[in-house]
């Protein structure tokens, strides 16, 4: 289904992706730390949902269609590290940077933040470009906006 889309992102050299792919593809990456401490569940599934009505502006409908698709598009995407570095050079520095505010509101949803979710969010920030000052920064509006 994805096939694509996961061809597209593991060229050499990736043209930037459209706005629905790029929305794809960042949403799997929030399924994706949400699930790293092996629980996923609907207080982390909300969260997304949250994200992704507010930050792409859709309707309750549109959003659960993305989440639901990101979900599959996570258990057929690469392992993280050529994952999050396919979505590096195929997404701008800005999205990134929502996105890792993203991934810390993720990771603070069920109220406990685990050593595996840390060390994930350091690697994700840095494979996608973006250094541990801006990842803080990222996490303290998470927290403030929890």
């Amino acid at each position: 289904m994805f096939a694509k889309l996961l061809s597209q992102l593991t060229q050499p050299e990736p043209n930037p992706l459209d706005d629905g792919d790029a929305r794809l593809a960042l949403t799997a990456l929030l399924v994706r730390v949400a699930k790293s401490d092996g629980y996923y569940d609907a207080e982390e599934r909300s969260r997304i949902l949250s994200i992704a009505t507010q930050r792409y502006g859709l309707t309750g409908a549109a959003a659960d269609a993305l989440v639901k698709d990101a979900e599959t598009l996570d258990s057929e995407a690469p392992d993280t590290v050529r994952f999050t570095r396919a979505i590096k050079d195929a997404v701008p520095y800005e999205e990134r940077m929502g996105v890792i505010e993203a991934l810390w509101s993720i990771v603070l949803a069920d109220g406990v933040r685990d050593d595996e979710e840390n060390a994930l969010l350091r690697l994700v920030a840095n494979l996608l470009g973006v250094n541990d000052r801006d990842s803080n920064i990222a996490r303290r509006a998470a927290e403030a906006s929890g």
